[in-house]
Formats: structure tokens, C-alpha cells, sequence
């Protein structure tokens, strides 16, 4: 196992749901590797692509899997779910999975966290409470990813 990997599943590389998401690793004590599936680009649908298997390894292979994506039509983006169907049945067995969904308003966040949490609940993952968080709020990542590392410790 290799620790804390951040997923950002946000179809472009470098988004503020990234930001988010590696606030939240480093909150949770440091990522030991980032994911960005929209960097992956067509080698997210080609067999043996090279970044897509390291990347698939990456989420294999860790302790706690932060994985983060904005609401696209009420739900996680298509890329992440590429991403995460090339794992086997309970290959997130004994990971800790902690889901970080953005959206232009708190509901439609709600209900998008719903979603993913149930997706890694199915490939077996152990699911923390979600993090869902208003578009507005994202100027503030820092902060919202320290005040739920604190509520998990407490």
C-alpha cells in the first residue's frame, strides 16, 4: 500500500476540483501520488496505455484514495468512471475511500457525493463521509479540506 493517492477526475488537468482535492490529501497528511484522469487523455480507452495503468495501479495500491470530481448532469464526470471501470470487482478491498464532489449548488453536490460514494462502496472500498462543496466555496479549499481532516480525527 502506498499511502494517500488523490484522483481528480475533473476532465480538465489543474481544476480548481484538483486543488480541492490535493488540499484534502495534504489535510489528511500528504499524498504520496496524484492522479489527474483528465491528463490521461485517449489513453484512458487505449488497451495497455502506460499512464492509464500506472494511474489504475495508483488507486490499487492505496491506504486512503481521496477521489474528487465536479457534477456533470447530476453525477461524477464520464473520465472518472472510465478511470474506475478498468478496476475488478472489490479492488478497493481495505481501502479508505473519501469522496470530494463540487457543484454550483449544495444539493446537487449532495446528491452527486451520494452517487460516487455508492461507486466505491461497489468496487469495495471502506467510504468516509463525503465532502461536498459549493463552486462558491472553492476559493477556500485549504480551509474546508482542514476542518474535515479534523472532523474525521475527532
Amino acid at each position: 500500500m502506498s499511502g494517500i493517492v488523490v484522483v481528480s477526475g475533473n476532465p480538465r488537468a489543474g481544476s480548481r476540483t484538483s486543488v480541492l482535492a490535493t488540499a484534502v490529501g495534504a489535510a489528511l497528511g500528504g499524498a504520496s501520488a496524484t492522479v489527474e484522469v483528465g491528463a490521461l487523455g485517449p489513453g484512458l480507452l487505449t488497451p495497455g496505455d502506460e499512464a492509464t495503468a500506472a494511474a489504475v495501479a495508483a488507486v490499487r495500491d492505496a491506504e486512503v484514495l481521496v477521489v474528487a470530481t465536479p457534477t456533470y448532469k447530476g453525477s461524477y464526470t464520464g473520465v472518472l468512471k472510465v478511470l474506475l471501470d478498468q478496476l475488478p470487482a472489490n479492488a478497493l478491498a481495505g481501502v479508505r475511500a473519501v469522496p470530494v464532489v463540487t457543484a454550483g449548488v449544495a444539493p446537487q453536490a449532495e446528491a452527486a457525493a451520494k452517487l460516487l460514494s455508492q461507486l466505491l462502496g461497489e468496487l469495495g472500498a471502506t467510504v468516509l463521509p463525503a465532502l461536498p462543496v459549493v463552486e462558491a466555496d472553492l476559493g477556500e479549499s485549504a480551509a474546508l479540506a482542514g476542518r474535515y481532516a479534523a472532523a474525521l480525527a475527532a
